[in-house]
């Protein structure tokens, strides 16, 4: 088992960055696949990016490409999400979600607030 905590959210102008942080507790982490989604006010929850346990492959939703960096770091337990160029579109609550190679995401954060204004 493996509880994840989200960090690095906050009010930001368009244009500008974040690096958000999933820091996880359990010294299996290296064992898992990790995953950032989003859920904007009133709409579904949405993959972001997936890295797996080793961090030798990474995954990107189409619309995010470019902009998005995925990265981890064992040795920290911590994944991270770096976002760039930030568009009011991707205001949400961001999470981050763990599982192992053959399970469904099912261990959770709480979410980090991502706002970026016009």
């Amino acid at each position: 088992q493996v509880q994840l905590v989200e960090s690095g959210g906050g009010l930001v102008q368009a244009g500008g960055s974040l690096r958000l942080s999933c820091e996880a507790s359990g010294h299996t982490f290296s064992l898992y696949y990790v995953a950032w989604f989003r859920q904007a006010l009133g709409k579904e929850r949405e993959f972001v990016a997936a890295v797996n346990s080793n961090g030798g492959s990474i995954s990107y939703a189409d619309s995010l490409k470019g902009r998005f960096t995925i990265s981890r770091d064992n040795a920290k337990n911590a994944v991270y999400l770096q976002m760039n160029s930030l568009k009011p579109e991707d205001s949400a609550v961001y999470y981050c979600g763990a599982k192992l190679v053959w399970e469904q995401y099912k261990y959770w954060g709480q979410g980090t607030q991502v706002t970026v204004s016009s």
